[in-house]
């Protein structure tokens, strides 16, 4: 894992609109996508360098973990995936921190992808992370959902009640893009023992009581969150005692959790 290079990256990827960031990253603009995930996992297979980043105006089929989807209103949020090229396997961990420096310093991660921020009482998301890619081929794609300026009022009220937002302008996304690009350099640049440190830090589960399901498996459970190890997997001291490592690829949270 280490730090995108500070060159300029170039590519004859067909945009709406191209632009750099900042040194080592180029930025592709679409006015309108279906997924900027989908879009950005077909320029990496292509050779589309790393630090290639693709963002929209309006994502129509956005989508989490799992295959849950995600829909914000258009102009209102960060919809970004990010080319990244021998990232590790704790990838999803520097993102989450890279989100949730940018989220500012009241931002806390629950595992595996969600950052919150407090919203009176409670703790809202914010943000959400999806890492995917073809370890074969040395490439992953981060993709990000950075609530910026959605006005929480304006959401469906069952959506409202678990939501966050940054509460600024449409405008500030570009700001806010490059500050996030910025904190993901400097978290690709951590060793492993720091990046989990700085992770654990902002760890919204510690000490909580949570619930989980593995479909798959037909395993169920529940215990207390003693945070991570060292591969990034979810340790839960469950209710008879025992200690047990979730993987986020196998199983989900129960909501309540």
């Amino acid at each position: 894992m280490g730090p995108i290079p500070r060159d300029e990256r170039r590519s004859d990827a067909m945009s709406s609109s191209e632009s750099t960031i900042g040194p080592g990253w180029r930025r592709i603009h679409l006015d309108e996508v279906g997924s900027t995930n989908d879009e950005a996992r077909r320029l990496a297979s292509e050779g589309a360098a790393h630090g290639t980043v693709v963002t929209a105006e309006h994502q129509t089929a956005g989508r989490g973990r799992q295959g849950r989807s995600w829909v914000v209103p258009a102009g209102q949020a960060l919809t970004a995936s990010i080319v990244v090229r021998g990232g590790g396997p704790l990838l999803p961990l520097a993102a989450a921190v890279a989100v949730a420096e940018t989220a500012g310093s009241e931002a806390r991660i629950k595992w595996p992808n969600d950052v919150l921020l407090p919203v009176g009482e409670r703790l809202g998301k914010v943000a959400g992370v999806l890492a995917e890619g073809r370890p074969a081929e040395g490439w992953a794609v981060v993709g990000i959902g950075l609530n910026v300026a959605v006005e929480l009022a304006a959401l469906p009220p069952e959506v409202a009640a678990t939501a966050a937002t940054l509460g600024r302008s449409p405008a500030e996304r570009d700001a806010v893009l490059d500050e996030l690009t910025r904190q993901l350099d400097v978290a690709l640049g951590l060793d492993p023992a720091t990046l989990r440190e700085r992770w654990s830090s902002r760890d919204a589960l510690r000490g909580q009581q949570v619930r989980w399901e593995a479909p798959a498996a037909g395993d169920t459970g529940s215990g207390v969150a003693e945070g991570i190890d060292d591969d990034g997997r979810l340790r839960v001291r469950t209710d008879d005692g025992a200690l047990r490592t979730l993987d986020a690829g196998d199983v989900h949270l129960v909501r309540g959790s």
